[in-house]
């Protein structure tokens, strides 16, 4: 099941994509990992859902990737009499911790974290900021509040506090009770955090999860763009959440805000994922719009890793038509000779590392002599994520002596994941790759392939380059 372009699809499983036949197709159709979103379903819907996916991963002999996304603090407010109100602009409207269903005079929102990190002045923004509060007085467990743009709420509609720092922990008993699941009983390769505000956040993530899987941080608050190059670099991955960074700021400051993300995780060498409303006229319609076209097509010059469908593929009518349209919109990218140039003047300097070194050797080698393949040989991913750090104009063949790092791998730009046999000595590998090279369908007798690796295996870091020569 080779894949002939290098930035990958993350799609998201759901109603409409719950059973064998549906997930082996949207495989078909390009979905490189699958995305068990915890904010919804239950952990047997999810456990389901992994064993079919590993069923698939058994009959194609390709590595899939898994993340689970945790929900992470929610923030809403309580009960609405009747279900429903509507604030007019210029209303006052009481928000406080009296359970009792509210009204359009006040109504319950159950969060003193909230009373006590806002000031007068400051905004809340109900329903994704579809009806905008200005807090005019407020106390530990109340805030006296003007609307500023008016419109229907209704129970437990979402609320956003733009601009400020919330004192709540990224992992709720919830996150924790998924996190347990996911890792002891599914054996999930990727975790994505939500609401990260800060460096701090991850550390909880990162000792509970420890090697078990890789830890992707979900920038979906301003506050966290503030630490952008602390986060990505004590995380695994990025996700750029764009559905609430929209919400919490200026439209017009997402898109620049975006490439920023994406650049920076370049640099680093971090996977990263753009996600949100991708395709979202999808969910109805058996075609994107032109502007859903140009931003998947967007993500992909800039150089992203992955672009992920959210309720496009889980509950949308057209999940297939959505994978095979973001499958061809890449494709379309890809083949641009503009594209090729895009990542070579957005490709930044390497860090000063014997692995770095030989990963830029190899960028370089690619250049030169135009092998049909690059392969990467790794025990920890390492070197897989170096090597796709440089954006190397041939594809990256990832071998891996470990299934587990092969999955983690699924979701890295350019990588085709595969796993491997151990091996003790230069010639074994290379032996190992050229076959493979072959059986993949990568490489042809008579062509010369790239090699990197790190001596002593399993222990060395990337300290390898070898061209070898494909045997007749």
């Amino acid at each position: 099941m080779k894949r002939s372009r290098r930035a990958k699809i993350v799609a998201t499983l759901g109603p409409a994509s719950s059973t064998e036949a549906q997930i082996r197709a949207l495989f078909d159709d390009g979905a490189d990992v699958f995305r068990l979103n915890f904010s919804h379903g239950s952990q047997a819907d999810h456990a389901e859902r992994l064993r079919i996916i590993r069923k698939i991963e058994q009959e194609v002999g390709r590595p899939i990737g898994v993340l689970l996304d945790l929900q992470g603090p929610k923030l809403r407010i309580g009960t609405i009499a009747g279900g429903k109100i509507q604030l007019g602009v210029g209303a006052r409207w009481r928000l406080d911790m009296d359970l009792t269903p509210g009204d359009a005079s006040r109504a319950p929102l159950p969060h003193p974290e909230i009373f006590a990190a806002v000031h007068a002045g400051a905004e809340l923004l109900v329903d994704d900021g579809k009806v905008r509060l200005r807090i005019d007085r407020s106390g530990a467990d109340f805030a006296e509040t003007t609307v500023l743009v008016g419109g229907p709420v209704s129970d437990h509609k979402g609320v956003n506090v733009p601009g400020v720092v919330l004192p709540i922990p990224p992992l709720t008993p919830k996150d924790r009770e998924d996190l347990a699941f996911g890792l002891d009983e599914l054996g999930v390769d990727w975790v994505a955090l939500s609401f990260v505000q800060r460096p701090e956040d991850i550390a909880e993530a990162r000792a509970l999860i420890g090697e078990r899987a890789w830890l992707m941080a979900k920038l979906e608050r301003p506050s966290a763009i503030e630490h952008l190059e602390a986060i990505v670099e004590l995380c695994d991955g990025i996700m750029v959440a764009r559905g609430d960074l929209g919400v919490e700021m200026p439209p017009e400051q997402l898109p620049e805000l975006q490439r920023r993300i994406v650049r920076v995780c370049r640099r680093l060498g971090k996977p990263v994922v753009v996600a949100t409303q991708m395709l979202e006229s999808m969910i109805a319609s058996p075609v994107p719009t032109r502007a859903e076209a140009s931003d998947v097509a967007t993500a992909v010059y800039d150089g992203a890793d992955a672009v992920m469908l959210s309720a496009e593929s889980a509950a949308g009518a057209f999940p297939r038509e959505a994978v095979s349209m973001m499958d061809r919109i890449i494709a379309r990218v890809e083949q641009d000779p503009y594209y090729r140039a895009g990542l070579e003047a957005t490709h930044t300097s390497a860090e000063h590392t014997v692995a770095d070194a030989v990963c830029c050797a190899l960028r370089r080698v690619a250049g030169l002599l135009a092998p049909p393949v690059t392969i990467t040989y790794t025990s920890s991913g390492f070197t897989g994520l170096r090597a796709a750090r440089e954006r190397p104009a041939a594809p990256i063949l990832g071998m891996t002596p470990s299934l587990a790092v092969a999955r983690r791998l699924a979701l890295v730009w350019g990588v085709h994941a595969l796993p491997a046999p151990v091996v003790r000595e230069v010639g074994e590998m290379v032996a190992h790759a050229c076959r493979a090279a072959r059986e993949e369908r990568f490489a042809r007798p008579g062509e010369y392939v790239a090699i990197v690796a790190g001596l002593p295996f399993g222990r060395g870091n990337t300290n390898l380059l070898h061209i070898a020569y494909i045997e007749g």
